[in-house]
């Protein structure tokens, strides 16, 4: 009995000891991932250097910053949508991103981005040339 014992207390302890390597790995990976995930939330470079390439974005008044974020992504000015909507959203700006006609460039930074449209002074098409 006693051997049975023995043997039964090993095989816990070595399970628990993996069990606890393997919570360990787990907590590493996942803090790992949010710590590179919040670095670029205040620090995505642009997606050229400089001079980059211009491209027109028209950004209407019942977009939302998700519509607005697919947008940048599909015209190559961002890399990841959901990214920009919580950099919008830490951004800061009151108003958010206003509804007009935008020049913007692959060399601006995300935050470059949403400081153009939301700084535009009247609603509608406005033409703000930036890069």
């Amino acid at each position: 009995m006693k051997k049975k014992e023995a043997a039964g207390v090993a095989v816990y302890s070595v399970v628990k000891i993996v069990v606890i390597i393997l919570v360990i790995m787990v907590v590493y990976r996942l803090g790992s991932m949010a710590y590179s995930y919040g670095e670029r939330i205040f620090g995505e470079p642009p997606m050229e250097s400089a001079p980059g390439t211009d491209i027109v974005i028209t950004v209407g008044s019942e977009d939302s910053v998700r519509d607005i974020a697919e947008n940048l992504k599909s015209a190559g000015l961002i890399r990841d949508a959901g990214l920009f909507v919580l950099q919008e959203r830490l951004a800061g700006y009151k108003e958010g991103v206003k509804a007009g006609t935008y020049t913007l460039n692959t060399s601006m930074t995300p935050e470059e981005l949403i400081q153009t449209m939301a700084a535009s002074s009247d609603e509608g098409d406005a033409d703000n040339d930036n890069g």
